[in-house]
């Protein structure tokens, strides 16, 4: 079996605790009240700009620091964790080449490069990412790729048998028995292996993770500044939510003691859903761009017995995932975010929607690679037009990477002034081609054909 760190395992008997209490884990709205207010990235850059122009920034603890002096406290966690599975990809999703030629891990390593002080960078790699992800780093990146604790693993949680309600056994293949413990498994990860401690050996301070997929998760110096004179223990970066975000997770304080936690769908009870879905009324939702205090987190997990109690989300499936008539299984999770209601001081900051672009689907990249968006030259990925292109590919024929890029030999067309784009049936993208206004591409002969190049405005185009 997989040797579990004890930090791992006191996570993992919490989790089970739970499950066997059988908590609903449920949060009615009565229980809470929306955030209104919160202070915004804009303001925080106006604020720090009017009150010296200065470089000094206060340190918690009154002192004026330098930006400099906090990037040389400061580590830059991603998350590694995903195969891209989805995406048709069996090697770890950062290794897709997403903009010039450059993969997400090569962007992020050139980002952290750009900052030039002693930023210190951190891969949460799962065990099939891992070796992946420090070949492509030997090959590509060797002075990031020998550098001292790069990378926490994430630890292993047992599969529960839904009948039994013990660790499920799967002699066909045992690997299968066990499951990832989702991505709040950062906290024992750091604690078990020592690595956090031998951050704060190290003078550490800060840490800002986010998701190794997010583009727009670039450390900010401003943002660093204002974390570090809050004094608080645990930051999260949260955006406005739209219509489309309806169906995902929400801030809200707590009404018994006014604690800032996440309220995700699976903990809205039925009755609720509609008030959970009013994005008037529950207004941000977590990027999963969070920033922590090092120091203040190891006081609260010792103070919790070496965990942190974050809220369980428990995953119904079968042990194999391809096998439906295999036997029914819970998968312990936690969510990194969700560590907001730990900290009796958390904060969160209203940042744009650019500090939020995950790639999830061939769609997103299809975009992403084209001209609108722009890299820039501290290698963030920024919006070249007025709007979002919103991209719509047909799953039947674009689901998977190497099918998108078998259906587009010249790339992807030009969308810098495309505001909405639906493929229906497989097109092919040959190059010389423009997009503009909302456009439907339809394809029903079920046989590839190619868009004739030239430029195409507000239409929908039959082949």
């Amino acid at each position: 079996g997989a040797e579990l760190s004890e930090a791992a395992t006191k996570a993992f008997l919490h989790n089970y605790g739970k499950l066997e209490g059988g908590e609903s884990g449920l949060i009615p709205e009565h229980d809470i009240e929306a955030v209104s207010t919160l202070p915004s990235l804009a303001e925080l850059v106006e604020q720090r700009q009017s009150d010296d122009g200065g470089d000094g920034v206060g340190d918690g603890d009154g002192s004026a620091t330098t930006t400099r002096e906090l990037l040389s406290k400061t580590i830059v966690l991603k998350l590694n964790g995903g195969l891209g599975t989805s995406m048709g990809l069996e090697k770890a999703k950062s290794l897709l080449k997403v903009k010039g030629g450059r993969t997400f891990l090569d962007l992020i390593a050139d980002q952290i490069s750009s900052l030039s002080s002693g930023v210190r960078f951190v891969l949460m790699n799962s065990f099939s990412t891992h070796e992946d992800t420090i070949e492509a780093l030997r090959q590509s990146r060797p002075e990031i790729a020998n550098q001292e604790d790069l990378v926490l693993i994430q630890s292993k949680s047992p599969k529960i048998d839904a009948t039994t309600m013990e660790p499920v056994s799967h002699p066909k293949n045992p690997d299968l028995e066990w499951c990832p413990p989702g991505h709040g498994d950062i906290y024992p990860s750091l604690l078990g292996t020592g690595m956090l401690d031998r951050l704060l050996d190290k003078g550490f301070k800060y840490a800002f993770v986010s998701n190794s997929d997010n583009l727009g998760a670039v450390l900010s110096t401003d943002l660093l500044g204002h974390f570090a004179s809050s004094g608080s223990a645990f930051m999260m970066e949260v955006a406005e939510r739209t219509e489309a975000d309806k169906k995902g997770g929400h801030l809200c304080r707590r009404k018994e003691d006014n604690q800032l936690i996440l309220r995700e769908s699976a903990m809205c009870p039925e009755e609720d859903k509609s008030k959970f879905q009013d994005v008037s009324t529950h207004r941000y939702f977590n990027t999963n761009n969070l920033w922590l205090d090092l120091a203040q987190l190891k006081h609260k997990m010792d103070e919790c017995g070496g965990m942190l109690p974050l809220p369980l989300i428990k995953n119904k499936k079968t042990v194999d995932p391809r096998d439906s008539s295999s036997t029914p299984v819970y998968q312990l999770e936690t969510a990194m975010g969700s560590a907001i209601e730990c900290f009796p001081n958390a904060a969160a900051v209203v940042v744009p929607r650019s500090r939020f672009s995950p790639v999830k689907t061939c769609s997103d990249l299809f975009a992403l690679r084209s001209d609108a968006y722009n890299l820039t030259a501290d290698f963030r990925v920024e919006l070249a037009g007025a709007a979002v292109p919103v991209v719509k590919l047909d799953d039947a024929h674009y689901k998977h990477v190497d099918k998108m890029e078998r259906l587009c030999p010249g790339g992807s067309p030009s969308l810098i002034e495309c505001k909405r784009l639906t493929v229906r049936g497989p097109v092919i993208f040959a190059g010389s081609t423009a997009i503009k206004g909302e456009c439907e591409i339809v394809n029903d002969t079920g046989e590839p054909e190619e868009l004739p190049p030239g430029t195409y405005e507000d239409q929908t185009v039959e082949l």
